[in-house]
């Protein structure tokens, strides 16, 4: 049997290209998630991996579909083929045991690994810089403004939570957080 696997690394990531080429290419199944390559635990991939059987063919559009680091890759990939599974990856063609099938495979994980800490390198970087800004604040960005905020809290004071929360949208527990910093 022919299968596929797709994978993105997020959520706001679109798996369609993937899945059209698996299509194309006569996947028969196609498993998928919106998982980091850097974990080998994807649920869906694991599923996928439990199933192979001798004589099957497992197809993906890219090496590092299957993972971001050299070794990882590597040796996974090697483990199906001893198993008897096919391996397809569509933009680099069939990975098989030879000498030369492993130096292009190490090759492109290699350079998937190294993808891969340029832009945690990057966004380390990114990180620094903008901390060094008087008004860095990590996290994510508040909603509602300081003036919303002192509004729902003036509110308070003649409402219960629950009705401050239907007037102003704010909900019960942003209006706890921002009452005990009111205190301190």
């Amino acid at each position: 049997m022919k299968y596929g696997y797709a994978r993105v690394s997020t959520v706001h990531q679109d798996l369609e290209t993937q899945l059209q080429a698996l299509e194309n290419e006569g996947c028969e199944k196609i498993f998928s998630e919106k998982f980091t390559g850097t974990k080998a635990d994807r649920p869906q991939f694991k599923e996928l991996l439990s199933i192979l059987e001798k004589g099957d063919t497992l197809v993906v559009t890219k090496l590092d579909r299957f993972a971001r680091s050299m070794a990882q890759g590597s040796q996974l990939v090697s483990d199906l083929i001893e198993r008897g599974i096919r391996v397809h990856i569509l933009n680099i063609g069939m990975m098989d045991n030879t000498p030369s099938s492993k130096l292009i495979r190490n090759l492109f994980f290699s350079f998937a690994e190294f993808e891969r800490d340029m832009i945690v390198e990057r966004t380390q970087e990114g990180k620094a810089i903008a901390k060094q800004k008087p008004d860095f604040k990590e996290g994510r960005p508040n909603i509602y403004s300081k003036k919303q905020i002192e509004h729902a809290l003036g509110l308070l004071e003649t409402n219960s939570y629950k009705q401050v929360e239907s007037m102003t949208g704010i909900s019960k527990s942003t209006l706890i957080r921002a009452k005990k910093k009111s205190v301190k």
